[in-house]
């Protein structure tokens, strides 16, 4: 059995932590949006809050899931009401989005924070009437990028599948141009979040994007003025504030679908290290305790007996207090140590 020698870490000196991030750009297309594979890739669930979007037909094994969608309003709003379309749904789902993402007031009277259109949560300007994209942590990874998304939205009058044509006869982009990793954002219970701006529209806010959450909240008043923002089998036509109390949740996500030119963000993959500086000094490690060492009781590396010693490092191993191996590293080639050199072994430990 080969004679182990250890080294001591001193984790003041010999120890350390940095924390890298990795970005990806995820491009999304209207086309994947709309449904490519004749809406063999949206998936609807029989209990209609939320709708699915995958990457391929959802019934295939290669398939992805991207997103959910949803929409809710809050109990205040003025489409709130007993006799629209699974109203008791839209309540609760505007509801819990605000007490995951924003927590509670405090207040006996009105706990549920709402969506508002400002960096205070001041209670002006709410969103009353939202849209929520739920990004898979497929794509986000550990957080969306602050200042990289983006979403452009149909604003056009008529509706059809989204190709040339009606919905884009009037875009709308939204960005969140103000956020950036050191300013821009607000932090609260569901993590920190950024305004989403209308492009070139003189601070007009109409969106909110949660990084670390991967969730995106639409204002409804986006689509304000827009005749014909959903259209049924029926042929009947309906706005953004009709489609919200007449149509269930799940042609609301239709609806929103067909309406989203495209978007795009850069996910952000935080990998932590632990650094490890294992310092072989001049006068150790200098034989090698490898039982081919040694032949006829003589160092095999030596030709006469004045040469100094030498051996070739190829392994480092990190032992715990009970010297018990918790890990090793091989280095890409051998290095060799004699008692004229030191050498200074950096070991990384991602997580």
């Amino acid at each position: 059995m080969p004679v182990q020698n250890f080294e001591n870490l001193d984790n003041n000196t010999d120890v350390t932590t940095t924390r890298t991030l990795l970005h990806e750009v995820i491009p999304l297309t209207g086309t994947i949006l709309s449904g490519a594979y004749a809406d063999g890739n949206i998936k609807n669930y029989t209990h209609g809050m939320f709708q699915s979007v995958y990457d391929y037909p959802y019934l295939s094994s290669s398939a992805n899931h991207i997103f959910d969608i949803t929409m809710g309003y809050d109990e205040t709003s003025p489409l709130s009401s007993s006799s629209s379309t699974q109203n008791a749904k839209k309540v609760n789902l505007y509801n819990q989005f605000s007490q995951v993402l924003l927590g509670y007031t405090g207040s006996t009277t009105d706990g549920v924070r709402k969506f508002e259109n400002d960096l205070t949560l001041d209670g002006i300007g709410a969103m009353k009437e939202c849209f929520f994209l739920s990004f898979s942590r497929l794509l986000v990874k550990d957080q969306i990028k602050k200042g990289s998304f983006s979403i452009t939205v149909g604003t056009g009058d008529l509706w059809s599948e989204p190709s040339s044509g009606a919905p884009w006869d009037s875009l709308s982009t939204l960005i969140d141009i103000s956020s950036s990793a050191t300013a821009g954002t607000t932090n609260t219970i569901g993590g920190d979040y950024g305004l989403l701006y209308v492009s070139g529209g003189a601070n007009v806010v109409q969106g909110l994007v949660f990084y670390q959450a991967g969730i995106v909240v639409l204002s409804a008043s986006i689509w304000d003025g827009v005749s014909q923002f959903y259209h049924t089998l029926g042929s009947s036509s309906f706005t953004a504030q009709q489609t919200i109390v007449s149509a269930s949740i799940s042609g609301s996500a239709d609806a929103i679908r067909h309406r989203v030119k495209d978007l795009s963000f850069n996910n952000t993959t935080e990998i932590n290290s632990k650094i490890y500086f294992c310092r072989v000094p001049h006068n150790k490690y200098n034989y090698s305790s490898n039982p081919t060492y040694t032949s006829g009781s003589k160092i095999r590396v030596k030709e006469v007996a004045s040469d100094t010693p030498r051996a070739y490092i190829t392994t480092v191993g990190l032992y715990n207090s009970q010297n018990e191996l918790l890990a090793t590293a091989k280095v890409s080639e051998p290095l060799m140590k004699d008692p004229s050199n030191e050498l200074i072994l950096r070991v990384r430990l991602d997580y």
